[in-house]
């Protein structure tokens, strides 16, 4: 009679990060129809959130850059930069957050002298997140009917330059979650820390009196 083993836990990471990139393509292209929002939850929702932050972040650093904005509003898209810009970096840890819950409630865990990653999967997640937004507004610019031949040739050229570096990307994301998810590397967050929101951090905010309590 075969003796009962207990339940190895599984090592298959929760995404691929293929069909997270397809996703957050998708995203890009619906969010400039509509009002960005989505439906995801787990880790395709936190994914999905700082996406969202990165998106909103994108566009009001275009708004920055115009020459046509007064000092009033590029003063409102500055502090808009910062709370986005916040949020992305939070929502950076949130993923990672989870992908730490996961392990543990999975029983994975690395040996102590297992080599770690130069960035989390939340940082590289993030990367594939501006990678999308990159390749949409470039793919714009090579299909406008009121630039160059010369314009659009250029765009397209960088356009399937960052299809290969998407392609690399997605491949790296990937063996690092498999790695993780196999206990060969260890999932260290990093914490941020920044400071320029903190008004007990920030010396303009403190010195200035804004400093609560």
């Amino acid at each position: 009679m075969p003796v009962a083993t207990a339940a190895t836990p599984s090592h298959t990471p929760p995404d691929t990060a293929g069909a997270v990139d397809d996703l957050l393509a998708r995203l890009v292209s619906r969010w400039h129809e509509v009002e960005p929002a989505h439906d995801e939850q787990g880790l395709r929702g936190r994914i999905c959130d700082m996406h969202r932050f990165n998106f909103l972040l994108w566009h009001e650093e275009d708004v920055a850059r115009s020459p046509d904005v007064t000092d009033a509003r590029i003063a409102e898209v500055k502090r808009a930069i910062d709370r986005y810009n916040q949020a992305r970096n939070d929502g950076i840890e949130k993923v990672d957050d989870w992908l730490v819950a996961d392990l543990a409630a999975r029983g994975v865990t690395a040996p102590a002298h297992a080599p770690g990653a130069t960035e989390t999967p939340g940082a590289a997640l993030d990367r594939l997140s501006i990678l999308e937004l990159r390749r949409y507004h470039m793919r714009e610019q090579a299909d406008r009917v009121d630039a160059s031949a010369e314009h659009r040739q250029k765009a397209a050229g960088r356009l399937a330059l960052l299809d290969v570096q998407r392609d690399h990307l997605v491949e790296a994301i990937d063996r690092l979650l498999a790695d993780i998810y196999a206990g060969q590397r260890p999932l260290r967050v990093y914490r941020q820390m920044k400071m320029y929101n903190d008004p007990t951090l920030n010396p303009y905010l403190y010195k200035a009196g804004n400093t609560p309590g």
